[in-house]
C-alpha cells in the first residue's frame, strides 16, 4: 500500500515526501491543488503528483481511492495570513478539507491520518509559565481555529472509528522557497534574501524570539511520530517547540552576516505586527513529545542556516 500526502508538493510535504523515499516508500502519492513539483524535481518520476481541492469531497476520495494508502499525512490547508484575509475559503479548506480527509479514511479503511497543526491553536490570555500539550487552546485566529478544530476532530475519529489519528502542532517552519506571507517568515526571508544578494528588512525587533523549526525537521518528525508505536501514543496531539534555544531575529541576523559577507539585513519594525507577535510569542515545551516517541530536533540554529544556505546555492531552481 502507498501513503497519500495532502498539501504533498507544499514545503512540509516535499519534505515528507523525501523522507519516506528514504525510508523505502514506492511512489507516494502526493494531492496538492497547484501540483507543482519543483521542490522534488530530482524524484520526480519517484512520485505521484494530483491536482485536487481538500473543499472537495469528491477530489478527496478519489485521491484516496486511487492512493489506497496505509496511512494520509494531512499538510494541506490554508496558512495563517491568507486565512485570516479570506476566512470562508479558510474554513473551507483547513476545517471542511479536514473532514473529508477523516471520512474518506475513515470509508476506504485507511488505518492511520497524521495531521499537520499549529502553534497558532493556542492564542492569547495563557497565563504565567511556558505552553505545553496541557494549555488551554484558545485561538484568536480563523487559521488557529479551524487547526484546532481538526485536532479535537481527529480525536473523535480515533475514539468513534479507531482511527490512528496523531497530530503535530508546529512552530514556524523555516525552508528554501518560503512564499506565503506570515508573522515570522522573516526567518525564511532574512537567509533566502541574502543569499541572492537581496536587501532584508525585518518587520520585528531585534529581540524578538520566535519558535522555529527547519522544515527537514519538520518532515522528519511527523513520520517519526507514524511509526512510534501505538502504545506509546498518550497525548494524541504534540506541540514542537523547535530550535533549543529559541533564536533572536538579532541573532539570526547576525549569523546570516557571518556566512553570507555584505548581507544588507536592518530592523524596521512595524508596531502592528510587532503587538501581534509579543503577544504570540510564549516559552514553550514540548516533553511528551519527547518522552513518547522521542522527538528531538537534529538542526540547531547554525546548522539550519548553513543547510540552507546548501539548498539554495544547489537547487536554486526549485526555490524560485
Amino acid at each position: 500500500m502507498a501513503t497519500l500526502v495532502t498539501g504533498g508538493t507544499g514545503l512540509i510535504g516535499a519534505a515528507v515526501a523525501r523522507v519516506l523515499l528514504d525510508r523505502g516508500e514506492e511512489r507516494p502519492v502526493l494531492l496538492d491543488l497547484n501540483p507543482s513539483n519543483r521542490r522534488l524535481d530530482d524524484v520526480a518520476a519517484r512520485v505521484e503528483v494530483v491536482r485536487g481541492d481538500l473543499g472537495e469531497f469528491s477530489h478527496v476520495l478519489a485521491a484516496v481511492k486511487r492512493a489506497q494508502p496505509a496511512a494520509i499525512y494531512h499538510l494541506g490547508g490554508m496558512l495563517s495570513l491568507p486565512s485570516e484575509a479570506d476566512p470562508p475559503a479558510a474554513v473551507r479548506a483547513n476545517a471542511l478539507g479536514t473532514f473529508h480527509v477523516l471520512e474518506a479514511a475513515r470509508l476506504f479503511g485507511v488505518p492511520q491520518v497524521l495531521f499537520a497543526s499549529s502553534i497558532g491553536t493556542y492564542g492569547y490570555d495563557l497565563g504565567p509559565g511556558p505552553i505545553d500539550d496541557r494549555t488551554l487552546q484558545r485561538p484568536h485566529t480563523v487559521y488557529g481555529a479551524t487547526k484546532l478544530f481538526g485536532e479535537h476532530l481527529g480525536r473523535v475519529y480515533r475514539r468513534k472509528y479507531g482511527l490512528d489519528f496523531r497530530g503535530l502542532r508546529y512552530p514556524s517552519i523555516v525552508g528554501p522557497g518560503v512564499t506565503t506571507p506570515g508573522a515570522f517568515q522573516y526567518t525564511s526571508g532574512a537567509i533566502e534574501a541574502s543569499a541572492k544578494g537581496e536587501p532584508v528588512a525585518i518587520a520585528v525587533t531585534p529581540e524578538t524570539r520566535a519558535p522555529v523549526l527547519y522544515v527537514k525537521d519538520a518532515g522528519w518528525a511527523i513520520v517519526e511520530l507514524a511509526q512510534a508505536p501505538a502504545a506509546r501514543i498518550a497525548t494524541v496531539n504534540y506541540l514542537l517547540a523547535g530550535v533549543d534555544p529559541v533564536p533572536s531575529a538579532g541573532e539570526l541576523a547576525d549569523l546570516v552576516r557571518a556566512r553570507v559577507p555584505g548581507a544588507r539585513i536592518e530592523f524596521r519594525p512595524e508596531p502592528a505586527l510587532q503587538q501581534l507577535v509579543d503577544q504570540l510569542l510564549r516559552p514553550m515545551t514540548d516533553r511528551p513529545a519527547r518522552a513518547e516517541w522521542g522527538w528531538e530536533p537534529a538542526y540547531s540554529l547554525e546548522r539550519m542556516v548553513d543547510d540552507f544556505l546548501e539548498e539554495l546555492g544547489h537547487h536554486p531552481q526549485r526555490y524560485e
